[in-house]
């Protein structure tokens, strides 16, 4: 069975010429169903890059992406979003929640993008709230929930359309480092069940806690291990 991700040989230059930026160098990544994966690197080392390509925010210079099977590396912007919006549940640092509207409301916005109707994404969006221990705080708003509730909240939008695959870039980084092992509870639990979680982060200590360790420095992997 082909890897869930495949990246190979991607390059992402900016500027190409004499003062080219090579983002990313030639680099090859598999990444396979039900891992928990976290890329690794210093700021300007090029995991943000790659994180843009692996969630299709971005295509390659050159080189191929197959996701699930299917290349996205030359997709328009208007297929890459739907490939986006069904195989990748993002999760960022600074959450990303509309201020005005509830728990609840915040988790259904991508539901409602896609169509589905008030009955069924409020049962979906109740249910995601509830897998990431937060089926007290549907009513609240993001001001009245702590940094470590907002960031489940995030989680939970991120699951709702049940995706995959979970891109989660720094989610620990604006937390205390109790609520930053809450967060990284709840990653845990979300693999168990079933989702390829890949996580990005500067920290080798966060990093830790993952299946699998991927290096990132000048824009080439220059380590891939297994951890514990």
């Amino acid at each position: 069975m082909a890897p869930l991700i495949s990246i190979r040989n991607i390059y992402k230059i900016y500027n190409p010429g004499e003062n080219e930026v090579r983002a990313l160098d030639g680099v090859c990544l598999d990444i396979e169903k039900g891992e928990f994966v976290a890329i690794v690197g210093a700021s300007g080392s090029g995991k943000t890059t790659l994180m843009n390509m692996l969630g299709c925010l971005d295509t390659p210079t050159s080189g191929m992406y197959f996701l699930d099977g299917e290349d996205v590396s030359k997709m328009r912007d208007k297929k890459l979003s739907a490939v986006r919006n069904r195989q990748i549940g993002f999760v960022f640092q600074g959450f990303n929640l509309i201020p005005g509207l509830s728990a609840l409301e915040n988790v259904e916005l991508p539901l409602v993008y896609r169509g589905v109707g008030r009955a069924e994404r409020r049962k979906a969006a109740m249910h995601a709230l509830e897998r990431v221990g937060l089926a007290n705080r549907v009513c609240h708003l993001p001001s009245q929930m702590s940094g470590g509730q907002q960031q489940r909240v995030a989680i939970a939008r991120a699951i709702v359309g049940k995706p995959p695959i979970i891109l989660a870039d720094e989610p620990t980084g604006n937390l205390d480092s109790q609520s930053g092992r809450e967060i990284l509870k709840v990653l845990w639990k979300l693999n168990a069940e079933g989702h390829t979680v890949v996580l990005i982060t500067h920290d080798r200590e966060i990093a830790a806690n993952s299946k699998r360790v991927v290096l990132i420095h000048d824009g080439k992997i220059v380590e891939d291990r297994a951890v514990g």
